[in-house]
């Protein structure tokens, strides 16, 4: 396991090349919470939208994932306990405000992209909406 790369996979550069042709500035692997000892794949900080690219594996995808013969208990007990934490982080976030985008890695990379930048571009539109009701809430 220590052999698994765990950044700059190849599924996630190709994410990050489609983004950046796209047009996309990001930051990679950052955490978006402080206090929380979770980093990112790729963080669009104003939108708070963080992006995790997940391994079928070891994620277990719900498509992909495959439950090995030998020691089951132990690759069953890691999956799940990778799941847990990934609900986990996904709560963490939401509850600072952030949102968390999870990728497949069987996803092609420009799909994903698309799917990536109209969440980014929602939250963007979203928080332009409120700080247009901030400002044009009269002041007493």
């Amino acid at each position: 396991m220590s052999r698994q790369k765990s950044r700059d996979t190849g599924v996630e550069i190709a994410l990050r090349k489609a983004l950046h042709a796209k047009g996309a500035r990001y930051r990679v692997h950052k955490r978006p919470v402080k206090g929380v000892r979770r980093e990112a794949d790729i963080v669009f900080g104003p939108a708070r939208v963080a992006v995790f690219v997940d391994g079928c594996f070891w994620h277990g995808c719900p498509l992909h994932a495959t439950w090995p013969k030998n020691n089951a208990e132990f690759w069953k007990t890691k999956i799940e306990g990778n799941r847990r934490r990934d609900g986990d982080t996904d709560a963490r976030l939401a509850d600072a405000g952030w949102l968390a985008v999870r990728v497949w890695e069987h996803e092609l990379a420009d799909e994903a992209a698309v799917r990536v930048l109209a969440v980014v571009a929602s939250r963007r539109a979203d928080l332009r909406s409120k700080v247009r009701e901030r400002s044009s809430v009269p002041k007493i």
